[in-house]
């Protein structure tokens, strides 16, 4: 599925959208909201999107597998955002305007510094060397997985550098409606996008671990193909969220056969997000993870230790998983 750090600076909605004058859901300090009509977008259509795979929409932070300093790591999304002052006057041309468009940023002077490992995303656009800002004035990139950087703890609990594994929650095997969190060696997972959900992750909408015992895992681009998707049609994709058990979930990304990505989410549609009870917490999870895999030096808290103490084990759904007293 995605792959090569292409986080896109945006993957377009599957309808086209229109701006109404109300705040958004979504975004703080925007004061219009962007709601899908009910128009197939001529770019998904040129895609083929009804021949598109549609998979499930995971609502955590994006990750990237690639090298640094010659290893294997994963990367943390950190996009390079505009100074306050800068922000200031992009929101107030945003607001009055209702578009970005024809805003000129300065990008050596309007942007705050960002760690030297810092790299831009694939698919950032260049213009005379430096990396073009997207609609919402953010350059997306990404930052090396360091254990001694406690504002990426939770990205570095999920990863054991010295075994060369992760922690990824993914589908099992032939059978589609059971999951498995699985040891990976990162080596398998390069140049992949990973979604991090868990405990600490956007509020933590699928009920992961716990304050005390937080838990966190990586799941894959693409992995959690949709069994049963709704026609691309704006009247049954609504129904579908609304009704259907499947369609419990933040949104949906199609993956196209010419690799276009197009998406809708929830609050394209004015529903809520997040639920009480998610699609992901109906499926059965079985946990595989080696003790071989954890055999260095790490603390009683380490979740690859945490997990290998229940190898083998099976679950109703991975938020009943939780370290024991």
């Amino acid at each position: 599925m995605r792959r090569l750090g292409s986080v896109q600076q945006k993957i377009p909605c599957v309808f086209l959208t229109e701006v109404r004058d109300e705040p958004s859901r979504k975004r703080d300090c925007q004061q219009y909201q962007v709601v899908a009509t009910e128009h197939v977008n001529p770019a998904a259509l040129e895609s083929d999107i009804h021949c598109a795979t549609a998979t499930e929409k995971i609502d955590g932070t994006c990750c990237y597998v690639t090298k640094y300093r010659g290893e294997t790591y994963l990367w943390a999304r950190l996009d390079r955002k505009p100074t306050k002052q800068a922000d200031k006057k992009f929101k107030k041309y945003q607001y009055s305007q209702k578009t970005c468009k024809g805003f000129v940023w300065n990008v050596d002077e309007d942007f705050r510094e960002v760690p030297e490992s810092w790299i831009p995303a694939h698919g950032v656009r260049h213009e005379n060397g430096h990396p073009v800002p997207d609609e919402h004035g953010h350059i997306p990139g990404w930052v090396p997985v360091d254990h001694s950087n406690k504002q990426y703890c939770w990205h570095a609990s999920v990863v054991n550098y010295p075994a060369g594994v992760a922690l990824v929650l993914r589908v099992q095997g032939k059978e589609e409606g059971l999951l498995e969190i699985v040891s990976v060696p990162l080596a398998d997972l390069m140049e992949q996008t990973l979604e991090l959900i868990g405990t600490n992750v956007n509020g933590n909408p699928y009920g992961l671990g716990s304050k005390k015992h937080p838990i966190h895992v990586l799941v894959p681009h693409g992995i959690l193909q949709i069994r049963n998707p709704p026609p691309v049609e704006f009247q049954q994709l609504n129904s579908w969220f609304q009704e259907c058990q499947e369609g419990r979930v933040e949104g949906i990304v199609w993956h196209c056969n010419d690799g276009t990505l197009v998406k809708i989410h929830r609050h394209h549609l004015g529903l809520k997000w997040p639920l009480s009870d998610t699609f992901l917490n109906t499926r059965p999870v079985v946990i595989h993870v080696d003790q071989t895999d954890s055999d260095t030096d790490v603390s009683e808290k380490d979740l690859l230790k945490f997990f290998s103490g229940i190898n083998g084990q099976q679950f109703c759904c991975i938020r009943d998983i939780q370290f024991e007293p």
